[in-house]
């Protein structure tokens, strides 16, 4: 006979999907909610909360292609972390994220379903410092070389590698763009940031002709009257997703045997980075990231101090 905490328990949580109850298996969900419930007496708004919040995560993981929370390192959680930033989500929503997460771990090493606790190392919005890896040049150049014309969708995946490196994208945006939002005879991507904002970024000639290739030779190809004028296409003519946009480039990361962790973040982190080691203005590229305050572009934007003493020599008339 289930208990009154049960009922209630039961009440305040909505009957889960196929997809979201394979994601409470591996990712021992019941557990975390009986816990919640049971030991922790927490509310069932909180318990509510805490599970969109940790099935979000589940879900970011097997798209990662981690099936199991055993299998959860810090630095995947970091990226999920990265991931709920791109999303736009405010640094309340992350720390209530990030909270339920240790919640979880804590949780689940008391009842000896994992050994570890990755979360003990995850920094809040408030200290975000440890910043995503940055690809060098080399490793850029290494991964936009990758799809090779053997790839049945290659002339779309070195135009989305491209314009997403090029353009210092958010994951959102370049799978967001439209046909109409590349303007490849003014060099110029319109974008649709953060708070349907719209900014205009330079691309380069490289980005410029592969995205031409893409539109002239592939997407009429792909174009099924589902594409909904949406610039990139998956193989069934339909918008891509942002899954497909991980697993595409989580592909070629590995086709280019770069071995550090990489996602869309990183792109975009290695765009303003180098920028700024090529001597960019940091409004300039706080212009093409779209960041309505520049103290976010200095955070995305590290330059190691080095680069910062060579400047000042170079500029400073008292160096």
């Amino acid at each position: 006979m289930a208990t009154a905490e049960q009922s209630t328990v039961t009440a305040s949580v909505p009957t889960p999907s196929p997809e979201e109850q394979s994601l409470r298996r591996g990712f021992h969900l019941l557990a975390f909610e009986d816990a919640l419930a049971l030991e922790e007496r927490a509310s069932p708004r909180t318990i509510e909360a805490y599970r969109r919040d940790v099935i979000r995560c589940a879900a970011f993981m097997r798209e990662q292609g981690i099936t199991k929370a055993t299998e959860i390192t810090p630095g995947s959680l970091r990226e999920f972390v990265y991931h709920l930033k791109d999303l736009g989500l405010a640094g309340t929503s992350i720390r209530r994220n990030i909270s339920a997460l240790r919640t979880w771990f804590r949780i689940m090493l008391a009842e000896g379903l994992v050994t570890h606790d990755p979360t003990e190392r995850l920094d809040t919005p408030a200290r975000f410092r440890t910043l995503p890896e940055v690809l060098t040049v080399e490793d850029v150049l290494k991964l936009l070389a990758a799809p090779g014309l053997d790839e049945r969708l290659a002339f779309r995946d070195r135009a989305m590698l491209e314009l997403a490196y090029g353009a210092g994208l958010r994951v959102s945006e370049w799978i967001g763009l439209a046909l109409k939002d590349v303007l490849l005879d003014e060099g110029l991507v319109r974008v649709l940031g953060k708070g349907s904002k719209e900014r205009l970024v330079p691309i380069g000639r490289s980005a410029i002709g592969a995205v031409a290739v893409y539109v002239r030779e592939l997407r009429p190809v792909l174009e099924r009257g589902e594409g909904k004028g949406v610039l990139f296409l998956n193989g069934q003519g339909k918008p891509l997703t942002r899954m497909g946009a991980w697993k595409i480039l989580r592909k070629y990361v590995t086709m280019a045997g770069i071995e550090k962790p990489v996602s869309p973040h990183t792109l975009r982190h290695s765009f303003a980075t180098h920028l700024l080691e090529g001597g960019a203005d940091l409004r300039a590229v706080q212009e093409m990231l779209g960041h309505a305050d520049i103290a976010t572009t200095q955070i995305y934007t590290h330059v190691d101090r080095e680069y910062l003493r060579s400047v000042h020599r170079q500029f400073h008339p008292r160096p």
